[in-house]
């Protein structure tokens, strides 16, 4: 007998082999009719694949992260079909899935290829998805797979197969097409109903600069159609609230090429918000213990050979800045922590005086390649909310959890509610990415999953997604338009008080190792900027906009009124500008509207006789007159109620 156990811990007998649908099929038929892939035993499997062993089935459908990467990963594949149909010299490369779809990377070998042929390759990508072609896994030896693409005239394939174990390689086949593959896909090419081919891209081959460039296809596919509609209809959105098009209109930052790729320019209205997320953060940190520390943008190169970060990140990092003095190098600082581990390394510690709490706003510096550089979520030099907290390892679980609070409160305040914790642990693969002992990667590692459990964060754990030389505890966001995004870090470090030697004197009068933990609420300024601008579409709370009202004249007589209007919101710390310009109301309105001015207090003859104003809320239109002190009034009230308080 076989004994099949499902999620939910029942068991089925079979006595015999069968294959992972007829699982489903047994199951229930409508669960058949919709299973996608599957996982036995841990690995994934299709549901062609037959079982003949004891072992936990888990079965995927289009509503699991994994039936949808079955899914676009099986699409990539009918895509690569197609373009082989289209454009038989070809050369395929590697074609995922994504967190949205997929992509394939081509050799056109000199063909052109754009946006205007995307059409009538979508065109020949359904027609093969209604043939129904069924995914088929076989394995190959390596002498074969060799065999084949060198046949074929593909570098690519054989370059990749070059590097992989005999005995570990498989080929996925539909129809007459065939695909070097690991496996994951769907039953068959039908269950794909509709189709959109998004974009074309440049990529390098391996993501290497010095390798030759690929032209990458993105697209994305449904079950139904109804789905790729709507999915269509929010990607306008993204596009209306994309933050380099909103940064630009609300002018808050710019790029120069100038200056440099990668380098943003805040611009006042921005570097006013940017203020006002510092100071935030900063009142927060001071009730909580922290001090504010200041350090260098270089660092000596022996600080990160000393850290770690040059034998990790030197070979792709900015080259180091060579100084008249012979043998002399600095680096543009990557990392605040070896400064901040330098900082506690000033003076001697007693266990009375720990934890120490180091917060910095710190400038780092790291080499993207241009390809990667994606507005203000991807640039050369950035922000972070940066702060290390030195401890004994008795208060460690008190710190990572205060730590955990302080960074809910971020989020609360700025209205990120839809959140989960991810544990990112190492990966026991690969024991050669990381540094320190098993013994010190256990204790941390430890740390953080009690944390999450004490403070009851909905989490989950993923393997080989921690740093170099710690775990940490990340936040995935989900933004108004349902994507995630990783904001806010917590890490517990035993490695770099090592490295470092440092060291506070315990209660035994003995020297003990502090135990180090890295954390960023924003993770840095520059993306948690653009992440809120499209979260909000640029209507940030009204504590942090840059302007909160704005003061428009009915006409050049009014001025002085709008002087006085402009003076008392001041006086009372409502940011407030005024619209003199020779312009006509309805205009003045129709451009503040557009800029996003929470409030527009509208005066004229009425208003300066009155002492009052014409209130117009952005989001309600006209609102009535007001005096002056219950405007004030009230927007004090909206402050108040749209910024919450820190408690220790």
């Amino acid at each position: 007998m076989i004994a099949i156990t499902l999620p939910d811990g029942s068991v089925r007998q079979y006595e015999q082999a069968l294959t992972v649908l007829d699982i489903a099929k047994d199951i229930s038929e409508g669960l058949a009719r919709n299973v996608l892939s599957a996982q036995f035993n841990q690995t994934t499997v299709e549901a062609s694949t037959i079982i003949d062993c004891d072992g936990d089935l888990r079965l995927f459908t289009w509503n699991d992260e994994e039936g949808k990467t079955a899914f676009w990963h099986s699409s990539a594949h009918i895509l690569a079909q197609s373009l082989l149909a289209l454009y038989p010299q070809a050369k395929l490369t590697i074609g995922p899935a994504i967190e949205n779809g997929f992509y394939y990377d081509v050799d056109f070998g000199g063909e052109s290829f754009s946006e205007k042929d995307l059409p009538a390759l979508e065109k020949q990508f359904l027609a093969f998805a209604r043939e129904k072609f069924d995914f088929k896994m076989r394995m190959s030896s390596k002498a074969d797979a060799l065999d084949f693409y060198k046949k074929e005239d593909n570098p690519f394939k054989v370059e990749l197969i070059e590097n992989l174990d005999d005995g570990t390689i498989s080929f996925c086949d539909h129809a007459d097409f065939t695909d070097l593959c690991r496996g994951g896909h769907i039953p068959h090419t039908g269950f794909v109903k509709a189709v959109k081919l998004l974009s074309v891209a440049g990529a390098y081959w391996r993501g290497d600069e010095t390798k030759p460039q690929l032209t990458r296809i993105y697209g994305i596919s449904f079950p139904k159609q109804k789905e790729l509609t709507e999915y269509l209809a929010l990607l306008e959105e993204v596009k209306k609230r994309d933050h380099r098009k909103l940064g630009k209109e609300l002018e808050l930052f710019t790029f120069s090429q100038k200056v440099g790729q990668g380098l943003p320019l805040w611009l006042p209205k921005g570097a006013a918000l940017r203020e006002r997320l510092e100071n935030f953060l900063k009142e927060a940190q001071k009730k909580a213990g922290y001090e504010q520390v200041i350090s260098p943008h270089i660092g000596n190169k022996e600080l990160y050979m000393t850290s770690g970060h040059y034998e990790k990140y030197g070979a792709d990092s900015f080259q180091p800045i060579q100084t008249p003095a012979e043998g002399e190098e600095f680096l543009l600082k990557p990392m605040n922590c070896p400064h901040h581990c330098e900082i506690f390394n000033a003076r001697q510690w007693s266990y009375k005086d720990l934890p120490k709490r180091y917060a910095e706003f710190g400038t780092v510096y790291r080499y993207e390649q241009s390809g990667e550089l994606h507005g203000l979520t991807r640039v050369r030099g950035f922000t972070q909310d940066d702060a290390h907290i030195f401890c004994m390892p008795s208060q460690l679980d008190e710190e990572f959890k205060k730590v955990i609070d302080l960074v809910l409160y971020v989020f609360g305040s700025l209205g990120f509610e839809d959140f989960t914790a991810q544990v990112s642990l190492r990966d026991p693969e690969k024991p050669e990415k990381y540094i320190g002992s098993d013994e010190n990667w256990d204790l941390a590692e430890n740390a953080i999953i009690n944390a999450a459990k004490e403070k009851e964060l909905n989490y989950v754990i993923e393997y080989g997604e921690a740093a170099f030389y710690g775990p940490k505890l990340d936040f995935m966001v989900k933004d108004a338009l349902g994507r995630k995004w990783q904001l806010g870090t917590i890490q517990v470090d035993y490695n770099l008080p090592e490295r470092f030697e440092l060291s506070y004197k315990g209660s035994d009068n003995e020297e003990h190792r502090p135990v180090m933990i890295h954390r960023a609420p924003f993770g840095s300024l520059e993306r948690f900027v653009a992440i809120l601008l499209e979260h909000t579409g640029g209507n940030f709370p009204l504590w942090l906009m840059p302007e909160q009202v704005i003061i428009l004249s009915v006409s050049e007589k009014y001025e002085k009124y709008a002087e006085k209007v402009s003076n008392q919101l001041k006086n009372s710390e409502i940011r407030a500008l005024i619209d003199n310009r020779n312009e006509t109301i309805g205009k003045k309105i129709r451009e503040a509207q557009l800029n996003k001015y929470p409030y527009m207090l509208i005066v004229g003859e009425k208003e300066a006789a009155e002492n009052t104003v014409s209130v117009r809320s952005r989001v309600e239109g006209d609102t009535g007159s007001l005096t002056l002190e219950t405007f004030i009034e009230k927007i004090q009230a909206e402050v108040d109620a749209s910024s919450a308080t820190f408690d220790v």
